[in-house]
């Protein structure tokens, strides 16, 4: 790519960052502790102290500019910051979704509705308090749907946390009426097998399906035990939201024993997530396709029936990936980029020790036909920026950019930033333009970052953990043909199709 196409705005210190000579003392220096396949951040504990010695060399690259320093904004000169709404007392932001002028954002204690008529000068026009972990949301029509995955003392949006051993704790899906978007409505709720971690709709004219993704970590949850080797398919009537049930639930991984058929992990496969769910799922309804990540499996399904999900094809990479995580598809259908989120998103990871296949992106192209297509692994993609040992960075949400012709994506890596990255050529990828803030502190590794970056009419918007809601422009001719294309509604997990 042209030098100054991604060249940054601090010249002399992104260099540094990826140099020779900063590449080496980083590999001496920003080295990473064994990462654990703990799913999200937002259970694990804020910050944690790091050695003396990750403190010093924290420091020193920020000295040496290696890195940038402490909440430090840096870019491309491709790219515009153009607003941050601070966040508030509130947990910091979660997953988002688009529809119109409005963009909703989710965090742990409920979901933020945000006019962004004006990109520049966002305005929040609702809080809606609802607490449960994540609070993913996504939204069709009048309604807005919210994950639950935390145990929680009844469905209500006043309930308290409780341990997940009592036999009366909820966990699900939580239906709202935002057809008056200054003041949603709770209208139903959904109760699932082990919650509702991330969900992606399969919208129909008369119903929305919703699959819902969750996983069993362990046997001390009395409701959520594995085998736990499918999805909860939900059918919410769209003139009758509180009818919305559970319809079914496909099993994803079929197989024999007490850990059912998915990836055995650890110890069979050391480093990599036991599979008793998946983690996400993206559907693609025009091509009547979906790609699930689901923990220590990939895998390709058709939808053409969305109450009966049907297994397509089926990868592991036992090797490089540790907990599979999202998916994308490119446009045409013929290509899908999985991630791994090696150590949960709260780990340091984004560094010389870590390399540059773990904790990435892995680009597969779709070969076949029918029935008989099959995902072949054609290259990885990472950041080429190495983080200090107290940023938490690695591959998380994002989407694709639409070009007609390029395979383009915006994808967050928590701390790591904001990337723009081109995989056209499948087998090497390139970043093209990026946004990031040095660490949040040199003495912890504080969470933060962006957690969710999606582009969407003609903007990227960006929700960072500890900072808030940004708003980024792209100035670059490649992804210049994307401020035409212009939406009625977004939700990334259920990818649109662009050009039809």
């Amino acid at each position: 790519m042209p030098a100054s196409s991604a060249e940054s705005v601090s010249t002399r210190r992104r260099r540094l960052g990826v140099g020779a000579a900063a590449a080496g003392l980083l590999a001496a220096l920003l080295t990473a502790q064994p990462a654990a396949a703990t799913p999200d951040p937002g259970d694990a504990a804020a910050s944690r102290q790091v050695s003396e010695s990750a403190e010093t060399q924290a420091r020193k690259a920020i000295a040496d500019g290696a890195i940038p320093g402490q909440d430090e904004i840096v870019h491309s000169t491709n790219v515009q910051h153009l607003a941050n709404v601070p966040k508030d007392a509130l947990p910091g932001f979660t997953d988002l979704a688009f529809q119109g002028r409005y963009a909703f954002a989710g965090n742990y204690d409920g979901f933020r509705i945000f006019d962004i008529a004006d990109p520049k000068a966002p305005k929040t026009v609702a809080q809606v308090l609802c607490p449960g972990s994540q609070n993913d949301v996504s939204v069709s029509g009048n309604l807005l749907f919210l994950s639950t995955d935390s145990s929680r003392s009844d469905s209500s949006c006043n309930s308290t946390t409780q341990p997940a051993t009592e036999k009366s704790s909820w966990e699900g899906r939580k239906v709202f009426d935002i057809t008056d978007k200054t003041n949603p409505r709770y209208v139903a709720a959904v109760e699932t097998a082990c919650g509702s971690h991330t969900h992606s709709l399969v919208p129909k004219r008369d119903n929305v399906y919703i699959y819902v993704s969750s996983y069993s970590p362990s046997s001390t949850f009395p409701d959520c035990q594995p085998p736990h080797d499918g999805i909860s398919v939900i059918k919410a009537p769209r003139k009758a939201p509180e009818k919305a049930a559970v319809v079914g639930f496909p099993v994803l991984f079929p197989g024999e024993g007490p850990d059912g058929g998915g990836n055995p992990g650890s110890p069979t496969n050391p480093g990599v997530a036991k599979t008793t769910g998946c983690h996400d799922i993206t559907v693609l309804p025009s091509k009547d396709l979906a790609a699930g990540a689901c923990m220590g499996d990939g895998i390709l399904m058709s939808v053409k029936d969305p109450e009966h999900p049907k297994v397509i094809d089926r990868v592991q990479d036992n090797v490089n990936f540790a907990f599979w995580h999202s998916a994308t598809f490119n446009q045409k259908a013929d290509k899908v980029v999985f991630t791994d989120e090696l150590g949960g998103g709260g780990a340091a990871t984004c560094n010389a020790q870590t390399g540059p296949n773990r904790g990435a992106d892995g680009v597969h192209d779709i070969v076949g036909r029918g029935e008989g297509r099959k995902l072949v692994f054609r290259g990885h993609y990472k950041i080429p920026r190495h983080q200090a040992d107290t940023e938490n960075c690695v591959a998380h949400n994002g989407s694709l950019i639409p070009v007609k012709g390029r395979d383009l994506m915006v994808q967050a890596w928590y701390q790591g930033g904001v990337s723009v990255w081109e995989f056209t050529d499948s087998a090497h990828p390139e970043e093209i333009a990026y946004l990031e803030r040095g660490p949040l502190s040199t003495g912890t590794l504080t969470v933060g970052g962006s957690w969710s970056a999606y582009h969407y009419d003609g903007y990227i918007y960006s929700n960072d953990i500890a900072k808030g809601f940004d708003v980024l422009k792209l100035t670059d001719r490649r992804t210049d043909p994307a401020q035409r294309v212009r939406l009625r509604e977004l939700n990334v997990q259920t990818q649109p199709d662009y050009f039809g």
